[in-house]
């Protein structure tokens, strides 16, 4: 079975007409992301802390230290819950 071929957007497509064939061109069509500048911001962020916080927990010395039991999974558990909120986030306009 043969594939139909589709010309790209934006490129001149030939319709017939009464008084003949015309050439016009086809406006390019925009492109819709799933999601919006702001959510690919927060996306980073939120990674950027589940590394700092992988960075804070990481280390051999001091293994009962306050910032490796108490900071260091808060802010993994901030940067999760970021994420969380990026991708739930609406896309704003």
């Amino acid at each position: 079975m043969a594939q139909k071929y589709d010309k790209p957007a934006g490129t001149p497509v030939s319709r017939p007409s009464i008084l003949g064939d015309t050439k016009t061109t086809v406006a390019p069509e925009k492109i819709d992301f799933v999601f919006g500048k702001s959510n690919y911001q927060l996306l980073a962020i939120s990674v950027l802390l589940v590394a700092i916080g992988f960075v804070l927990m990481s280390g051999t010395t001091d293994i009962y230290s306050n910032t490796k039991i108490v900071i260091a999974p808060l802010v993994v558990l901030a940067g999760f819950g970021m994420g969380f909120y990026a991708i739930m986030k609406r896309k704003t306009a």
